[in-house]
This record gives C-alpha cells, structure tokens and sequence, in this order.
C-alpha cells in the first residue's frame, strides 16, 4: 500500500527543489491567464504576464517580485474595467510568499495591500449587485479569503524556523559529540602516558641501578652479582606484565579491568622488592586501611613508585628512604622522605623533561587529592600525597 509523503518530507522536498517548483507554477498560471487574456485586449495580455511572470521569482526574490505583482494589481484594478482576469490567481499565491519566505514588514505590508485589494475588487467588480448587504459579504469574504492565505504562509514560515532550529540544534549535538570524543582521546591519550612513563622510568631504573651494582660487584661477591640478575629478571616480567595490561585497555572493547593494576595495597611488595634489591628503604603503616576506589588506588602506587625511583636516580649511594602511609578518616596521606643528594643530584643529572613530578601532580589532581614535593632543610627530598578515599 503506498504511503502519502509526511508533511515534514514535502516541506523537504519542497525546499530543495524550490526553483523548479516556482518555475512550473508560473509557467502553467501564465499559459492558463494568456489563453483568458487573449481574447480581452493588448492591454490584458500586458497585465497578466506582470502579474504571472514574476511568480517565477517567489521565493528567491519575494519582495520584489511581490511588489511587482502588487503594482500590476493595481493596474489591472485601474485599467480593467469590466471583468477581472485569471491573472488575479497571482494576488493570492504572492501573499502566500510574502507570509512564508519575505521579511515580517514586507508580509505585514502585502496583508494590508491585498485586504485594500480585495475590498476595491468587490466595489468594482461587484457593485452592480441591488444589495448592499451581499456586497459586504461579497467584501468579508474576500477578506476573510485574503487573511486565510496570509495565515497558511505564516504558518509554513513557523514550521521552516521550527525545521531550521531542529536541524541548527542536530548539528550543534554533532559538533558536541566530536569535541567530547577529541577531549575524551586526549584525556586517554595523556593517561596512556604517564602509566607508560611511571612503568619504563621506573623498571629502567632499577634494571640499571642493578646492573652497575652486580658490575661492580661481581668479581668479589658472586652471590650479589647473581642476586642483581634476579632482581633484573623480575623487574623486567612485572614490567612487561604492566604494559601488557595497560595495552590491553587499547586492543579490547570492553570495560577496564583493574585485577591486573596495582594499587595502595601492592605497596609493602613494592618497598619489599627494593629492599631485596638492596635499597635501604623503609614503610610504616599508620591507620585503619580503607577500600579505595580504583584510580585513587592505582595514583598512591605510581606516586610511591615514582618516588622511589627518583630516590634510586638522585638520592646517591647509601641513601635511606622512609615511606610512610597514614589513613586518615577521610584521606590516605602518603610521604616519601630520603636523607640523599636530593636536589643537587637533579642539578647534575636532570631527568628527560621532569614528567614525573608533573605526572604524580596530574594523577592526584584528577581523583581530588594534592601533591607536595621539596627538598629538606639540611638535605634530602620529601614527597607527600593527599589522597580522599571517600570513605566515612
């Protein structure tokens, strides 16, 4: 069964293949009002093809083919004195235009021009009747014709401001949508970053620090040497273990899973691998440990982890660190105090572009919290972290 066009579709199509539309129509009334005209005089022939030809025009040029429309109308008013031509069909579908598609002031105009119109048409055309109350109905109803016509062209300008603001509004979602994307890419994009930075700096540094000790240390202790290749050994499968799983995240189409992220609790192995290792470090616990949620989890690790290799970077042989994590009973505050170089060894040996710092300070920012970071009076470094866990 076949389906009648909405009216949504027809002003649509009606839009885009306006031109035409226009063309035809003026085409066809001019035709019909010649053939009409033909048999008047020259003069009636001159008078509908100004009143039908412009309708050509109704719409990409409304005002002036509307007004031309109107002088010819009054025209024929002046010059046709006995019978009004088909070509007055025009009067009606330029008001129509000027309702729909001209400026308010042109439409207004054009209302009270054809009201006068249609009033002096029915004196002149009409006023042979014997009564005067049949030509003023004859007038009310041309009026009333005339207000109808002027009323469906408001009406479809109503309608293509509405069709106008849906399509506006459609777009504006779209660009939305596209911003929001970008943001959202970046946003995974800088993320993506810092886990990378905190994974490689972190497990490099360790591979080297271990590396030049076993060096060192081989020819007398065989056993630290040996010790050293353990540590880089495992170092570089728990690193590997993080990129895999951070790339994970950008292979799989599904929600992010933090099993295989460490966090606040995989701290006490990390301090233990470093002690292992070699490195004098020491964690205190104070507080009732609470659940956090995974990001906030996963931003006290890296900043621990950070922390401790910028102490196996900078802080000099024989260096001791204190880790300390204290929940509080709205944050966790984590501080990470060594009595090394500190700063005089971040003179002489600046790190690739100081990401890290700015990176523990993005972390924390983003999950509410604040980083801290300076050296000590009389040497050394001291980081701190406040971290909202949101428990009560």
């Amino acid at each position: 069964m076949a389906r009648f066009p909405s009216t949504e579709q027809w002003y649509r199509w009606s839009a885009k293949h306006s031109r035409g539309i226009d063309v035809c129509v003026a085409g066809v009334v001019t035709v019909l009002s010649l053939l009409t005209a033909a048999e008047a005089s020259v003069t009636a022939v001159v008078v509908s093809l100004g009143m039908t030809v412009p309708l050509a025009w109704r719409r990409s040029h409304t005002v002036v083919s509307g007004f031309v429309i109107a002088a010819f109308s009054v025209l024929h008013l002046v010059v046709i004195a006995h019978t009004l031509l088909l070509s007055v069909v025009a009067v009606p579908i330029a008001l129509y235009a000027f309702a729909a598609y001209g400026p308010r002031w042109s439409s207004f105009t054009a209302l009270g021009l054809a009201m006068v119109g249609a009033v002096g048409a029915t004196v002149k055309y009409f006023s042979d009747s014997k009564s005067s109350e049949i030509l003023v109905y004859n007038s009310l109803a041309f009026v009333v014709f005339v207000l109808a016509v002027w009323a469906f062209g408001d009406l479809r300008r109503v309608r293509m401001k509405e069709l106008d603001g849906l399509a506006e509004r459609a777009r504006l979602l779209e660009l939305e949508r596209e911003q929001e994307a970008e943001i959202a890419t970046i946003t995974e994009r800088t993320r993506i970053a810092r886990e990378m930075h905190d994974i490689v700096a972190h497990s490099l540094t360790v591979v080297i620090a271990q590396a030049d000790g076993g060096r060192y240390g081989a020819a007398q202790d065989p056993a630290a040497a040996l010790a050293a290749l353990e540590t880089i050994a495992a170092t570089g499968r728990q690193a590997l273990t993080d990129m895999r799983a951070l790339l994970s995240v950008l292979r799989e189409d599904r929600p992010r899973d933090f099993a295989m992220i460490p966090g606040a609790s995989d701290i006490e192995s990390l301090v233990a691998d470093l002690r292992r290792s070699g490195v004098d470090v020491h964690l205190q616990i104070e507080g009732n440990p609470r659940k956090l949620p995974p990001g906030t989890s996963l931003t006290a690790y890296r900043i621990v982890q950070e922390s401790l290799t910028n102490v196996l970077k900078h802080a000099g042989p024989g260096a001791h660190t204190d880790v300390e994590m204290r929940w509080t009973e709205h944050d966790l505050v984590v501080t990470v105090v060594d009595d090394g170089r500190g700063v005089s060894a971040a003179l002489i040996e600046p790190s690739a572009g100081g990401q890290g710092l700015i990176g523990m300070t993005e972390r924390a920012r983003l999950h509410g919290g604040r980083v801290t970071a300076g050296p000590k009076p009389g040497g050394g470094y001291r980081v701190r972290a406040v971290l909202p866990h949101g428990n009560t």
